[in-house]
């Protein structure tokens, strides 16, 4: 919040980031907004780009995307892809709808390959783009109408 200037309205986060991970965050002052993005019913998609060890096998995806079973629950379905391998290590696009704590990273170590780095890219339609770390912007007009007819 202390990156914010110009704001004269309370606003707050929809949702959270992990301290350890980056990327988009939404904030607000709309507290239905907040509720349609974050309530697990909305199924809104949360898109994660993660540099995780190792090269996750065919097999180990498809547990990945019917749900793997962490503490005391099983995660809903997910999307893992594979974009590309660097050595021992690979970057993955994972998509969630869930949101529960440190899920993403929660998965990739069910799944034997920890996450080394994560960044949230998208939430819903909208995307991080090329904003930089500690930036922000306002919402356009057309994402905003997105977001309404999507959620409203």
């Amino acid at each position: 919040m202390e990156l914010i200037k110009g704001v004269t309205e309370r606003i707050y986060p929809v949702g959270r980031l992990d301290y350890d991970t980056s990327g988009l965050i939404i904030l607000t002052n709309d507290g239905e907004f907040t509720y349609k993005m974050t309530h697990p019913k909305h199924e809104i998609k949360k898109v994660y780009m993660a540099m995780i060890q190792g090269i996750p096998s065919q097999e180990e995806m498809e547990k990945f995307k019917n749900g793997l079973k962490i503490e005391d629950y099983v995660t809903a379905k997910a999307n893992i892809k594979i974009l590309k391998i660097e050595g021992d290590k690979s970057w993955v696009e994972i998509t969630v709808h869930e949101g529960k704590n440190r899920q993403v990273r929660k998965m990739c170590d069910a799944m034997g390959h920890p996450v080394i780095k994560l960044k949230r890219i998208a939430m819903g339609p909208l995307t991080l783009g090329d904003l930089m770390e500690g930036h922000w912007r306002a919402l356009s007009t057309k994402e905003i109408e997105t977001l309404k007819k999507s959620y409203y």
